[in-house]
């Protein structure tokens, strides 16, 4: 089974893809829309992406790909993040006066950076990659942040271990793939919505939930591209496709202007 990832085989993506489809083919792809387009065209049978971080947030990119895009959540994985100092052999901590990663793995060493203020963040497209830059270029001013598989892979020193804010640091990761697709004990699913910018709009949308006893586990508003100040709710309901989930989509079908299941899948 072909599986798509954003970035270079030493990243977090890397193993979160291994140990939610075990014995898949990683696709490495240098965007992230072009996994999402991957999956749309049937080049590869699915994708696993991150989606969320317990200390950065959301990523916003992939909820509106999510949104845009013909793919449905097959499932999630919650994966513990340790971030590494990782450089070129015989580059010191000294040394250093950037350091390269992607910018959500930036976010989560902020105190790293507080203590090191002449060392400089500077965003790059993945944290794997960063390592890949900095040791393949031998460059002797900078460093990558990335996990130690990646320090492995391409042949880099650890400066410094464990460099997150916080050690229970972890991001949420979602398999998917193309089309609608239910797995046997399904519990949870997230979806996306909006509604007219009018007074209570917000709470008739979240009353069809309530009024059911179904549980929201995340809510979350992203703007909405080429809309000025018009926002898509991201929803997590702690229910699968049942008729209690069934008749509340159908009641918040009646006061929202869009609607989206994005995904009905076991939680983790």
């Amino acid at each position: 089974m072909k599986i798509a990832i954003q970035g270079e085989l030493g990243a977090f993506s890397h193993e979160a893809a291994s140990r939610m489809v075990p014995r898949c083919t990683i696709v490495p792809c240098a965007r992230s829309a072009e996994v999402f387009e991957r999956v749309e065209r049937g080049s590869v049978d699915g994708a696993v992406i991150p989606i969320e971080n317990s200390l950065a947030g959301s990523v916003g990119e992939h909820l509106d790909l999510l949104l845009s895009k013909n793919v449905f959540v097959q499932g999630e994985f919650p994966l513990r993040i340790a971030h590494n100092l990782i450089a070129a052999p015989g580059v010191k901590l000294r040394d250093v006066q950037k350091v390269y990663s992607h910018p959500v793995a930036l976010d989560q060493c902020r105190e790293f950076f507080r203590r090191h203020r002449h060392i400089e963040p500077v965003a790059f497209y993945d944290t794997a990659g960063s390592v890949k830059y900095v040791v393949e270029q031998r460059v002797h001013n900078a460093a990558g942040i990335a996990g130690k598989q990646a320090a492995r892979v391409y042949e880099g020193f650890i400066l410094k271990a464990g460099i997150e804010d916080d050690k229970r640091n972890f991001t949420r990761f979602f398999h998917i793939r193309k089309g609608r697709r239910v797995r046997r004990g399904s519990n949870k699913t997230s979806l996306a919505f909006s509604v007219k910018n009018i007074p209570g709009a917000l709470f008739k949308a979240l009353s069809v939930f309530a009024l059911r006893d179904i549980s929201l586990s995340k809510i979350e508003s992203r703007p909405v591209r080429g809309r000025p100040w018009e926002y898509v709710f991201y929803v997590d309901i702690l229910r699968g496709d049942d008729e209690a989930a069934r008749n509340a989509l159908r009641h918040l079908g009646e006061v929202a202007d869009l609607v989206k299941v994005l995904g009905v899948y076991p939680a983790a």
